[in-house]
């Protein structure tokens, strides 16, 4: 069965061991064919944060894992770090790339980095990035999932969260679903939550969901949810579904756990 992995919001420096050794199980177990790691991959961008997140990859084994930086993967107390060289941490640990792409016969990812030196924790998506991905989305198969990776949310369910949306959301997400996004995925407010677009943008001439996690490994939880993590798999070809399953951590068997399940029928 064709099984992608989503991590986000690890915060290494933050990170607890147990829950650490829970994942690289849970991977063992479920043998993703690709991992897809969406930013906050350290707490404060130091170089020991991004050398400890660099071993955890190694450990993920030999399979693909697209990673972007989040906001956390800037420096934020060295300002001449951060106006100079944002991203040098980041670089040498997982190489120069900040957008990655990937494809097989079961998922077409199109990962970006929505991170700005100049923003401190908002993300922005620029009329570049939404026409570089509107023009990949379609020329995309149409026999597999086409799902694209932000760190900042594109669609919230908190009334608090709205300041946390990435800016120029509305317009990437209309442009990237006429195109052929089934699913955007991101983290960063450690919500975990599957839902449609249609329920914050009117209109949409397709179906399409925003696929948000929590945080994978932090002890920086929120509202009220575990660590976690998303399986997203494809369930039938004929018609072409897939499921996004949530697994959270559970203290006490010390390993995660299928929590929840939602059906994707794709709009094919």
């Amino acid at each position: 069965m064709s099984v992608l992995l989503q991590i986000s919001d690890t915060h290494f420096g933050t990170e607890q061991p147990p829950v650490v050794d829970a994942l690289l199980h849970l991977v063992e177990a479920t043998h993703p064919q690709v991992i897809v790691w969406s930013g906050d991959i350290t707490q404060r961008a130091r170089r020991g944060q991004f050398q400890a997140a660099q071993r955890f990859r190694q450990r993920l084994g030999t399979r693909p894992v697209i990673t972007i930086p989040g906001n956390h993967d800037i420096p934020l107390f060295n300002l001449l770090a951060r106006v100079l060289f944002p991203y040098a941490n980041y670089i040498r640990a997982f190489g120069p790339a900040l957008e990655t792409n990937y494809d097989d016969d079961a998922f077409n990812v199109t990962a970006i980095n929505t991170t700005r030196r100049h923003r401190h924790i908002d993300g922005e998506i620029s009329a570049a990035q939404i026409d570089a991905v509107t023009q990949r989305l379609a020329a995309a198969p149409h026999d597999r999932i086409r799902i694209v990776v932000t760190h900042q949310p594109v669609h919230v369910i908190r009334a608090e969260d709205e300041t946390n949306l990435v800016h120029g959301h509305a317009a990437a997400v209309r442009a990237w679903t006429a195109a052929g996004a089934d699913v955007v995925m991101g983290g960063h407010i450690h919500l975990p939550y599957v839902r449609p677009l249609s329920q914050k943008f009117s209109g949409l001439r397709r179906r399409a969901w925003a696929v948000q996690a929590g945080t994978a490994l932090s002890h920086r939880v929120r509202h009220g949810s575990p660590n976690s993590v998303n399986i997203v798999r494809r369930l039938s070809q004929q018609p072409l579904t897939y499921a996004v399953e949530r697994w959270d951590y559970s203290a006490g068997q010390k390993a995660f756990a299928a929590v929840d399940t939602q059906q994707l029928l794709l709009d094919r």
